[in-house]
């Protein structure tokens, strides 16, 4: 979704992110964010101390930039429950971008800035049709240059940048990537991971999710339960076996339905994952391995956060059901 005065979308998505325009609402915790040093100490142009209005003022600017198609400022939020995270700007110069962000200290850890920058990467080359982007760090920000490079971003030179606000300037170390470049790393051959998945159907027809437990990759977000099957299994013996250890229920090939299939390129891997019915089985559902549970009806169940590759499925269990 594009706004009317800007050539830029609205949002942009990661699996574990919602990236949206910033608003008037959000200030207060950017501003809460911004007054931890931790968090600034890296940046050029954010103050310390942060001032009361200066995230008001922020986010007027970067509104004024995006409605005269000179840059885009997204703040990072979690789609479960909308927390601001931090916030990431693709700046434009002509064919050339510049990306600059920041993460609350609290989040850090995690790589969630590595969705966001890659989303970003997406954004320009694919729709703002950019031929090449660049960002720098600081070598202390070790953080920093870890999500540049894992971005697919090379190291090019030291640059020398203003820092007003600290009244210096910071030796970068810059790193770029350009359009082929991208293409070139988007297309790579990435390894096949085969995983079966399964929605099991209750009497009253609604569907069992599962929420990804706390330090699992896309911790938090709901899905079909189910796993990666293994070389020496078919993909309805590698179900029945998930759903034995993860849900403490049996169930039997006859009563798994083959009913279609998710195809999905994540940044490591390509998944492919068959998705089967099932309404007989033995035994309650019961987390095995951390996990939360919930029996969602399937006009409820946009609303519960999934995997990319999850998602497609939804649209499709609501016409069958």
């Amino acid at each position: 979704m594009q706004s009317a005065s800007s050539p830029f979308p609205d949002r942009l998505r990661s699996p574990r992110l919602l990236l949206r325009l910033p608003e008037p609402a959000d200030a207060p915790e950017i501003a809460r964010l911004l007054r931890d040093w931790e968090t600034v100490r890296y940046t050029a142009r954010i103050p310390h101390p942060y001032a009361p209005g200066m995230a008001e003022e922020w986010i007027e600017v970067a509104k004024r930039s995006r409605e005269a198609g000179a840059a885009i400022d997204y703040v990072l939020t979690r789609p479960d429950d909308g927390a601001l995270l931090g916030a990431i700007r693709l700046g434009i110069d002509g064919q050339v971008g510049e990306i600059g962000y920041w993460l609350g200290k609290p989040w850090w850890g995690r790589g969630l800035m590595r969705e966001a920058v890659h989303a970003l990467l997406d954004l320009a080359f694919s729709t703002c049709g950019l031929e090449t982007v660049g960002a720098g760090a600081l070598a202390a920000n070790v953080g920093s240059v870890r999500v540049l490079q894992y971005a697919g971003m090379r190291f090019v030179g030291t640059r020398l940048d203003p820092a007003p606000a600290r009244g210096a300037q910071f030796e970068l170390l810059w790193h770029e990537i350009g359009r082929e470049a991208w293409r070139r790393q988007k297309g790579r051959d990435l390894p096949l991971l085969l995983v079966s998945a399964v929605a099991l159907i209750d009497a009253d027809g609604r569907v069992l999710l599962a929420e990804r437990p706390a330090g699992k990759p896309m911790a938090g977000l709901w899905e079909f339960p189910g796993g990666k099957v293994h070389d020496d299994e078919t993909p309805e013996q590698a179900l029945i076996r998930e759903l034995h250890e993860e849900l403490g229920i049996d169930t039997h090939e006859s009563c798994l339905a083959p009913f279609t299939f998710a195809s999905h390129r994540y940044e490591t891997f390509h998944l492919l994952m068959p998705l089967y019915v099932c309404r007989v089985w033995k035994g309650a559902p019961t987390p095995k391995e951390g996990q939360k549970l919930a029996w969602v009806r399937p006009v409820r169940m946009a609303d519960y956060p999934m995997p990319p590759a999850d998602r497609p499925l939804v649209a499709m269990l609501r016409d069958l059901l």
